[in-house]
């Protein structure tokens, strides 16, 4: 695999892409800070590599957690040469439906605890001039629905902070990626189901094609290798992304077609 360090955090790694995430790496036989602010299900991530993973609750959303954490963990198990952080929420409804709380929380989980754990970690890997960080945005901050105003809100922003960090850190020995998956299998949908349950998530959930997690790690590392840095992970997030770009208008059409079947 990609990854040729000792130590890995991982955040979000309670389920999802976190969870594979840890266990892809610990796997390889790295060492695994498994940080999570879901305390009862963490244990369920350990328990495949119990020698590698090491539990962290903390809320991504609160810095002074994200950098006692993170001040533990390099205490703990050394000089952190990988950061994949996962951590996000997906509530979904209406713009002016959706709970206040749930839309101010989207912005301080997923664009907030974004800059939390990179301003916590990355500094560090700058100045040995090496490491990984790996940041989940997503295509829905590109492609944009009904019901995920807020979220799409969120992940746009982390996908345009990621982008300038990018280029901000050229040469600097750190290999930093942004990855932009399509709906994939993991708890964050149902999140977006059991708030507002948009048509198009339930015809993606009914026509199997939600993208499988082990997949979307798997070109990560194949993706990191090759040196590439905004991964948007297989067919059809590519040609989401170009209806997006070039007939916005198609595509909006497409959406509420859907959302309206």
């Amino acid at each position: 695999m990609a990854f040729r360090g000792k130590v890995a955090l991982v955040t979000g790694a309670a389920s999802g892409m976190g969870q594979v995430s840890a266990w892809t790496v610990a796997e390889a036989g790295a060492t695994v800070a498994c940080l999570d602010r879901d305390e009862a299900k963490l244990p369920t991530t350990i328990a495949k590599y119990p020698d590698r993973l090491h539990p962290y609750v903390c809320d991504v959303a609160n810095v002074d957690g994200v950098n006692e954490a993170v001040a533990a963990i390099e205490r703990d198990l050394g000089p952190i040469d990988r950061v994949t952080h996962a951590a996000g929420i997906m509530p979904a409804g209406h713009v002016v439906d959706q709970p206040l709380e749930d839309v101010i929380r989207l912005m301080r989980v997923n664009y907030e605890g974004t800059v939390y754990v990179v301003r916590a970690t990355l500094p560090q890997m700058k100045q040995r001039r090496s490491g990984d960080l790996i940041m989940f945005g997503s295509l829905a901050g590109h492609v944009l629905l009904t019901h995920l105003g807020a979220y799409s809100a969120s992940k746009s922003a982390v996908n345009t902070l990621a982008e300038v960090m990018i280029h901000e850190n050229r040469g600097s020995g750190v290999r930093i990626m942004l990855v932009c998956p399509p709906m994939t299998k993991t708890p964050l949908i149902q999140q977006a189901v059991n708030t507002s349950n948009p048509r198009t998530i339930q015809i993606g959930i009914e026509q199997n094609r939600m993208a499988d997690p082990n997949v979307i790690v798997e070109e990560i590392e194949k993706g990191i290798e090759r040196g590439e840095e905004i991964l948007y992970p297989l067919a059809e997030a590519k040609v989401l992304l170009r209806l997006r770009r070039f007939f916005p208008g198609l595509l909006w059409t497409i959406m509420h077609k859907a959302e309206n079947s």
